[in-house]
């Protein structure tokens, strides 16, 4: 399948690779560029990648990474269906996020037999399952590559791996190894705006989640490592950054480096972080998710409020409103405590958005508990809501509960769901005739003659315009609600 020639040529490469790890990293990029370089002249054509990304805001920034790192080895984008090398970033919050997967794989394996040079791989959340890797080697053998969350940083070392004649390179790292990806490129699909790592990990360990157990431990990035990189991505041109963590909140816990900021004021924490970025000249818009109810501060709220760059959003997910399942999922906080920090909120910051996560059907849930649900709802008038089913995760406490019958969770949903779209219409339709700062960020998917943006509190925005405003800040009068985005006219 692979030539002797580049076999031969990579065990050369890899005789003396530096012991530092970015250094290390960067040679494995530069030995896969002239694998590449190498089959392209004998197949004269230029091999191609796709990263398929599932899951969260973090997945979505790791594979920005992957794709930097394949492009900076000489590769062209692709797409799924016909790329030389597939990358399945993965996700394992919820079972239907590993069915998807599976049924990419399937459709996959015939289209490698059509093109023997497609090299698959998979990585993230779902790959630091032991149980996951066995059903892989058992059953997706054509799987070239495996690495976890730990490991991103290596793509372009297991591809050598896998060049130079390694059947099936499965490397998933249990416990971080620093933090080398700094170092290293990514492909960003935006210009004006990125996402930050600020922290990985979490330490809450809800009964239901699988996080903490793919994810790790929390560990935090220094000040300094991430203010230097807020920078760069401004000099780059960056306007919004979306600071990203599991809980972002918590921010401060075992830092990954020493900090001369931290020894200087060992109170540092995410409010901090949060102002200091906001200093940070070309940086227009500050976003940041995802925040735990139970660690949401009043200097938290003050910051937020004192800084016009921070957008006027807070995602804060409450997952029920009974108190009683609350601390059956190991939330740390109550109902009473959740509606008390909203009005809190909306005290000090009158113009905010606030969106949630909700589950339906958590173990033992009654009507009663599904009540106080709805109730908490009425009650708040979230902007958005994401609502799901409870999903069984194996190795979590959860999954040992009583579970609710499927029936009885399908028409409660749905009961939810209702409620929901009643209440947030009402909540996002309040701007109706506003004239509003969007944030333009593509070409409207439906209408090539419109294009659309996002406002301060993320709300959407279709509007008439050209591929030249993409990037720019504009202002728009919003003259059409439509339930849960904008039509608008550009003014001015």
């Amino acid at each position: 399948m692979y030539s002797n020639d580049i076999s031969t040529n990579l065990t050369d490469l890899m005789d003396y690779p530096p012991t530092d790890e970015p250094m290390r990293q960067m040679y494995f990029i530069e030995a896969l560029k002239k694998i590449v370089t190498v089959k392209e002249e004998a197949l004269g054509r230029p091999l191609s990648f796709s990263v398929v990304t599932f899951g969260c805001q973090m997945n979505a920034h790791d594979s920005e990474k992957l794709e930097g790192i394949l492009e900076k080895a000489g590769l062209t984008a692709g797409d799924e269906d016909s790329s030389d090398i597939v990358i399945y970033n993965t996700c394992t919050v919820r079972e239907n996020a590993n069915m998807k997967l599976f049924g990419h794989l399937g459709q996959l394996k015939a289209k490698k037999k059509a093109n023997p040079e497609m090299l698959i791989g998979l990585c993230g959340c779902m790959m630091q399952q032991p149980e996951i890797i066995d059903t892989i080697k058992e059953k997706f053998r054509f799987v070239d590559i495996v690495f976890g969350t730990f490991n991103i940083f290596m793509l372009a070392e297991l591809l050598c791996r896998k060049y130079s004649g390694e059947k099936q390179v499965i490397e998933v790292l249990k416990n971080p190894v620093g933090n080398p990806e700094n170092s290293l490129p990514e492909k960003r699909k935006y210009k004006f705006k990125s996402g930050v790592n600020i922290m990985y990990g979490c330490n809450n360990f809800c009964t239901f989640c699988i996080v903490p157990y793919v994810r790790g431990r929390e560990r935090s990035r220094t000040p300094e490592d991430i203010l230097a990189e807020v920078k760069r991505l401004a000099d780059d041109g960056v306007s919004e950054v979306m600071l990203l963590g599991q809980n972002v909140n918590s921010y401060g816990v075992n830092f990954m480096e020493e900090s001369e900021i931290i020894k200087n004021n060992p109170d540092y924490s995410f409010p901090e972080l949060l102002a200091d970025v906001c200093k940070i000249d070309g940086i227009r818009r500050v976003r940041f998710m995802t925040s735990h109810p139970k660690d949401l501060s009043d200097r938290l709220i003050e910051v937020i409020r004192d800084n016009p760059k921070v957008c006027r959003q807070i995602h804060l997910p409450v997952q029920s409103g009974s108190t009683r399942l609350l601390a059956k999922m190991n939330r740390r906080y109550s109902k009473e405590h959740y509606l008390g920090l909203i009005d809190k909120i909306r005290k000090e910051i009158p113009e905010v958005s606030i969106s949630t996560d909700i589950m339906v059907g958590f173990p033992g849930e009654t009507e009663e508990d599904f009540l106080e649900t709805m109730d908490l709802v009425d009650k708040v008038g979230f902007d958005q809501v994401f609502t799901f089913e409870y999903s069984i995760r194996t190795g979590t406490p959860a999954a040992k509960m009583e579970q609710v019958p499927a029936d009885v969770v399908k028409e409660r949903f749905d009961r939810l769901l209702k409620l929901v779209n009643t209440k947030a219409r009402a909540k996002v339709g309040r701007f109706k005739d506003e004239v509003v700062e969007v944030l333009v960020e593509d070409i409207d998917s439906h209408d090539e003659t419109m294009v659309s943006g996002r406002m301060n509190n993320n709300t959407t925005v279709h509007f008439k315009g050209c591929k030249e405003l993409i990037g720019q800040y504009v202002m728009v009068k919003l003259t059409t609600e439509k339930g849960f985005y904008y039509i608008g006219e550009m003014v001015g």
